[in-house]
């Protein structure tokens, strides 16, 4: 189980990340600044520090993006958060290499979020 330094503090019984072979799990992370662990303002900057945070912990465990074999994002408005998801992850994977993603509308997430992503990753190589 992992907790790097920089990432977001868990808001109950769980990690934010754990470490199974060459698997990397990353938990669900929302757009939480881990400077204040308050969410952020704004749907669109909201989505892009979940994603940030994400990129952040990868990054400790010396995997990329790059290694992400599957995403799974939940929204509360699917009409209204898929196109900005869609438009911030084209920041992070360069177009046409996306991995599988699984997109989910759901009734609530906790704090009344809007956007939670959660990863997982394979780098047989890495380093943390």
């Amino acid at each position: 189980y992992l907790q790097p330094a920089g990432a977001i503090k868990p808001t109950g019984t769980w990690s934010v990340a754990a470490r199974a072979g060459d698997f990397l799990y990353i938990a669900g992370m929302r757009g939480i600044d881990p400077s204040t662990n308050k969410l952020v303002e704004g749907d669109e900057n909201r989505i892009r520090r979940a994603f940030q945070n994400m990129k952040h912990i990868a990054d400790s465990e010396g995997v990329t993006l790059a290694d992400t074999v599957r995403l799974v994002v939940y929204v509360t408005d699917m009409n209204k958060l898929r196109p900005i998801v869609n438009s911030v992850q084209e920041e992070f994977w360069p177009a046409g290499n996306f991995p599988p993603r699984t997109i989910l509308e759901v009734s609530a997430l906790n704090d009344r979020d809007i956007f939670e992503v959660e990863g997982t990753f394979f780098s047989p190589n890495a380093q943390p």
